[in-house]
């Protein structure tokens, strides 16, 4: 029998691939990108999961659209990405864009993780880079700069900082990361002395390990500040 999840009204909606992809992204919301499989996303529909196959090929195909869906939001969210052609402060535009983009990253943390491991760029993520570049052109940057700038920026530009590494006990207890730190403390002194004093009090502001929303803010204020210095000079 087919688990009945949804009310029967939408249920009465014909399956399409907007809804399956809708609802891929409720299942990542509500149990992280773990527990996304073609099963579960079934149930979730209240359909048969060869249903599906009509709609989407495969797994990946519902990553890929679930990552088409995340970047729709945020083309939402920042009104379009429309690229003013009487710009004024490009720092600030792309400032906010880019903080745009991590809001809503925030509202998914696992979908970072996904965006990481796409090996394609849709139309959509094209129009996103592309109104990114825009702002840089019409603040004043060369081909050349702006190409180094992207660069530069990398993962920020969708609102996350892809890690260095990623510890395996990255969600463990504060007992245990002091336990840890006390066992470190004659080989790596630095870097005791660093994670002791810092400490993300706002487990929401993150998007990794260590990813907070001021770390996130100081690094890309110091990438616009330079690529400032580097655009006047030009």
């Amino acid at each position: 029998m087919v688990a009945e999840t949804e009310p029967v009204e939408e249920r009465r909606i014909p399956l399409s691939k907007e809804r399956v992809l809708r609802a891929a992204i409720t299942v990542a919301d509500e149990g992280g990108i773990e527990s996304l499989t073609m099963r579960k996303l079934a149930e979730k529909l209240g359909v048969e999961a060869m249903s599906l196959y009509h709609h989407v090929a495969n797994k990946e195909a519902v990553l890929d659209g679930v990552v088409d869906g995340i970047v729709a939001e945020i083309e939402e969210a920042a009104d379009g990405f429309d690229v003013p052609s009487d710009l004024v402060d490009w720092q600030s535009a792309v400032r906010q864009r880019i903080l745009t983009a991590r809001e809503i990253m925030l509202r998914h943390p696992w979908a970072p993780g996904v965006f990481e491991t796409r090996t394609s760029i849709s139309p959509i993520m094209m129009r996103y880079f592309d109104s990114l570049l825009g702002l840089l052109r019409e603040g004043g940057f060369s081909y050349d700069l702006a190409h180094k700038a992207m660069h530069a920026v990398g993962s920020r530009s969708l609102g996350f900082s892809q890690e260095l590494f990623k510890p395996d006990n990255a969600e463990q207890s504060d007992e245990a990361d002091a336990a840890m730190l006390e066992r470190m403390a004659d080989q790596v002194p630095y870097m005791v002395g660093m994670m002791m004093e810092i400490a993300h009090d706002d487990p929401d502001s993150n998007l990794g390990w260590c990813d907070a929303q001021t770390e996130f803010e100081f690094a890309l204020d110091l990438l616009l500040d330079g690529l400032e210095r580097l655009r006047a000079q030009a």
